[in-house]
């Protein structure tokens, strides 16, 4: 079957697209085009004045000289890269920089943070994100974040978040996400929408209805998750050295962790029965490292229903959200989400029709994320395509051995160029930095 390129509508590849311009494990999936800077971090800006660092993570790639937006995408332009790119800019990235610690920032930073955003949407960015459960962004007051999203309405540009909580205050996480999109007048994104932990199972279906709701009042709110049951991110982030929670530690596996690399692909319970050890000592042990802060963990906290759940909506489109550090052992997702809602939520399990679960990777994040002229078969499109097999089309990614590229991807083709051929990936670095609703006038064949 021919369809439009995939649209990764949630990834960090922000430094992949510079340090693995290849983008194989993307490509090898029929993805065609990604957007960039979710949670609240983009590689840019990153400013010669800043009172702070940028945060630290895998978003930045190959150092943080200081470069603007059209720096960054000027870079990845330079890089040739497999595929296109559309990015956001992100709270997380600015806090750091203009108004570090954990107080609210006065208003002349809270004035030129938002004069970074207006740069960024000047220079092409689709919109703003945050990821409200990471440092700094957990700081920040709601009111902040209106005022940084007041420049998204003029330009139609969109709100993506990473909500505050996704756990017991799914719901008030919903409550202010909704907030700030109708007191700054503009559209919203869910990143990565889920009711994680075991007693929240099932919660999806109310976040979902209380969406549902906000739209037919007139708001604009669209959503993305990935198809896997597990999440995935910076452990450090997610526990407290003063109040460990031991049942998050009990389904919380090594992805990387460069100060234990022969610990990688193991979950802490295991390692804390065969060590000897309490789960506690060993949870400290990881946490209490000297590169604890580089350590991502895989987390299953999440219920098969609500994924299934997420998928029926139609307003919810596929984003992998995977973390590109290729060493260690990755949560399988980066190699495997297209395919695997092609061959496990389509084919196996008829959650979505065949032509429905494309809509949802090309045309609507297409539209949602403004990447003109892309997202369908069509006369005068630019030429993004995949041609996959659907009764063989298969992700064979897995926990114990995630780095493996999807079967039944046939051809992929980025701006008119063939980028995979029969599983050959071709080196054609076709790709290009993309501007919100822009149509270059350079057109692909």
């Amino acid at each position: 079957m021919l369809a439009p390129g995939f649209v990764d509508a949630h990834t960090h590849d922000d430094g992949a697209l510079l340090a693995h311009p290849g983008m194989e494990f993307k490509l090898s999936q029929g993805v065609t085009s990604v957007v960039v800077g979710n949670c609240g971090f983009s590689a840019a800006p990153v400013l010669a004045d800043a009172r702070g660092a940028p945060p630290p993570g895998v978003s930045f790639g190959n150092g943080a000289e200081p470069r603007d937006l059209a720096g960054y995408l000027a870079a990845v332009e330079a890089a040739r890269p497999a595929l296109n790119a559309m990015a956001l800019v992100g709270h997380n990235t600015l806090r750091a920089q203009l108004a570090p610690g954990e107080g609210a920032p006065a208003p002349a930073e809270l004035a030129r943070m938002r004069g970074e955003v207006e740069r960024a949407l000047e220079q092409g960015a689709c919109g703003f994100s945050t990821g409200l459960v990471y440092t700094p962004g957990r700081h920040a007051r709601t009111e902040e974040v209106i005022e940084l999203a007041r420049p998204l309405r003029e330009r139609g540009a969109l709100y993506a978040t990473h909500m505050r909580n996704e756990g017991d205050r799914l719901l008030d996480s919903i409550e202010e996400t909704l907030r700030i999109g109708r007191e700054a007048g503009c559209a919203v994104h869910v990143s990565h929408h889920k009711s994680a932990g075991l007693r929240n199972f099932g919660r999806v279906r109310d976040s979902l209805a209380r969406i549902d709701r906000a739209n037919a009042e007139g708001m604009d709110v669209t959503l993305d998750v990935y198809p896997y049951t597990a999440s995935s991110g910076p452990m450090a982030e997610y526990f407290r050295l003063d109040r460990l929670d031991l049942d998050l530690a009990a389904v919380t596996h090594l992805a990387s962790c460069p100060d234990f690399p022969e610990w990688e692909g193991r979950g802490l319970a295991d390692l804390a029965k065969e060590l000897g050890v309490s789960l506690e000592d060993v949870t400290r042990r990881v946490l209490g490292a000297p590169r604890a802060r580089q350590t991502i963990c895989i987390q299953f906290v999440m219920d098969e229903g609500d994924v299934e759940a997420n998928l029926r909506h139609p307003l919810v489109m596929v984003g992998s959200d995977g973390i590109p550090d290729l060493r260690g052992r990755p949560h399988p997702r980066l190699f495997g989400t297209c395919p695997r809602v092609l061959a496990r939520y389509v084919r196996e399990r008829g959650v979505l029709p065949l032509a429905e679960a494309v809509r949802r990777m090309t045309s609507l994040p297409c539209e949602r994320f403004g990447l003109a002229g892309r997202g369908r078969v069509a006369e005068g499109a630019f030429a993004d395509l995949v041609v996959f097999d659907p009764e063989r089309v298969e992700d064979t990614a897995t926990y114990a051995d995630p780095k493996r590229e999807a079967r039944g991807i046939e051809w992929v083709i980025v701006n008119g160029r063939v980028a995979l051929e029969r599983g050959r990936h071709t080196g054609a670095g076709a790709g290009r930095a993309l501007r919100y609703r822009a149509e270059p006038e350079e057109r692909a064949a």
